[in-house]
């Protein structure tokens, strides 16, 4: 079984990141650890090494635990809905496992919703963790 997880360092991220721990245990199952970065020449530099080095935390962490886990940092232009479902197609996921934030409907209007991108596009089932 493969578990992809979008990871974006924040206290919903880090929800989803246990839950899929524990979904990893229990199923035997390999993590796909995923965080999308639309880029420009608008995001600093430091945007980026602090989204690798939380990426390279959380694989050391998962790997101790002796949970089988790959990390991806994608920079490719897309939304990260967009990347995620790309990846979780090219990767053949089983499950995807995101936080959401609460957004009022005039947020998610003006924003767009990542969230809603995935679990209406996902190849697999996608569980959604606040």
């Amino acid at each position: 079984m493969k578990i992809l997880v979008g990871y974006e360092k924040s206290n919903v991220a880090d929800h989803a990141l246990e839950l899929a721990r524990k979904h990893a245990r229990a199923f035997d199952a390999r993590l796909i650890i995923v965080t999308s970065m639309k880029g420009g020449r608008e995001v600093p530099r430091e945007a980026f090494e602090r989204a690798e080095r939380s990426l390279e935390h959380v694989e050391a962490e998962m790997k101790k635990e002796g949970i089988p886990c790959k990390t991806i940092f994608s920079v490719q232009g897309l939304t990260p809905g967009e990347d995620i479902v790309s990846l979780a197609e090219k990767n053949q996921v089983d499950e995807i496992i995101i936080g959401v934030k609460k957004r009022s409907k005039v947020g998610k209007m003006l924003f767009g919703s990542n969230a809603q991108y995935i679990i209406l596009r996902a190849p697999c089932p996608v569980l959604t963790v606040k």
